[in-house]
């Protein structure tokens, strides 16, 4: 397996993960295949189609891997149980059956659970905060459904939202896919390596505008880009944008912030502004910024030597005077980066 050609009527072959890594070297066949289908090295709708698939089987045959965590008593969506739910039940809903786990992380607002599979299950830490949950929900859904099939690997996948009663009280959980194994948030990457690259910065950018340009077009704004939000595999270039419990439809004022980046917001957004493309693509930027180093001040804009003036002049101008287009941004940027750099050329993020 030498060409592109080849790794794609590979993939399209396959039926099942075991079809592709069934041999006693998994791990290479699939870093060989990804290689040669990566969009940055195979361009065209074929080699990107089967990348994405290539994607799917891989996490795939990583759920079946890790599937069969400990079983326990049975629980209902619906019924009662002291506290959350516990390591080892099961909770089963009309569409299936979570057996849930440790905790996987918790935030402000909610905890997401180990659920089995692919798959995790995130409740709101109150009831209060149910109205998060249902919309993650839709935002999800919408964009599941207005998007473009191709481009839906950069959000997850809403699998099922339902109603849980747990301390007495109702919380609505949603089961969200998983993001599959190596896949690291920006605010990790920020801490493990900093400053990054601007060439290893770029590729993080474009993928960004791509998940949020996807959901523009759905007419969602995600309202909370920032580095914990943001995952991304540093090997596979894989990226997914996460937690939509902020988002709102395109011309709706954010009602949710979160407190600890209150400084990023635009202030429009404490005002009751209708929440716009601009917003999103102002806070992508700053991500992207912060992972160079790139500062915008008053009025200027400090970063590290190596970032090139033109890149830096750039950043500022998408932070402070954003678009409302993020695939023209998108373009534009891969002319800055042709001009800065040439050809693009595939990069491990060593961390």
């Amino acid at each position: 397996m030498t060409t592109t050609a080849q790794a794609i009527a590979l993939v399209n072959a396959a039926a099942t993960p075991g079809d592709l890594f069934g041999g006693d070297t998994p791990e290479r066949v699939y870093r060989r295949l990804a290689r040669l289908l990566h969009p940055d090295l195979a361009p065209g709708a074929e080699a990107a189609a089967a990348f994405v698939r290539l994607a799917e089987l891989w996490a795939t045959r990583g759920a079946a891997a890790r599937h069969g965590s400990a079983d326990g008593g049975r629980e209902h969506a619906g019924g009662h149980r002291s506290g959350g739910p516990g390591a080892g039940s099961v909770i089963t809903t009309r569409r299936g059956t979570y057996r849930i786990g440790g905790v996987f992380r918790r935030g402000a607002t909610a905890v997401l659970y180990e659920s089995g599979g692919d798959t995790l299950l995130k409740l709101p830490l109150r009831p209060a905060d149910n109205d998060l949950m249902r919309r993650e929900a839709e935002a999800l859904r919408t964009v599941e459904r207005e998007g473009d099939p191709r481009l839906l690997p950069y959000v997850p996948r809403l699998v099922e939202s339902f109603r849980y009663r747990s301390d007495g009280a109702e919380r609505q959980a949603n089961v969200v896919s998983r993001a599959p194994d190596g896949f690291l948030t920006l605010a990790e990457i920020a801490r493990r390596r900093s400053p990054l690259d601007p060439r290893d910065a770029a590729w993080i950018w474009r993928r960004l505008l791509v998940a949020i340009g996807t959901a523009h077009r759905a007419g969602v704004v995600h309202g909370a880009v920032f580095g914990h939000h943001v995952l991304v595999h540093p090997i596979e270039h894989g990226l997914i944008l996460v937690d939509w419990s902020q988002s709102v439809p395109l011309g709706t004022p954010l009602t949710a912030l979160v407190s600890r980046h209150r400084d990023d917001y635009p202030p429009g957004v404490f005002t009751g502004e209708p929440a716009a493309e601009a917003l999103d693509i102002r806070l992508a930027t700053r991500c992207v910024a912060a992972l160079m180093g790139v500062r915008a001040g008053a009025g200027a804009t400090a970063g590290t030597g190596r970032v090139p003036s033109r890149m830096r002049a750039f950043v500022r101008g998408s932070m402070l005077s954003p678009p409302r287009d993020a695939w023209r941004l998108l373009e534009e940027l891969d002319e800055l980066l042709g001009d800065l750099y040439g050809p693009r050329k595939y990069r491990p993020l060593d961390l």
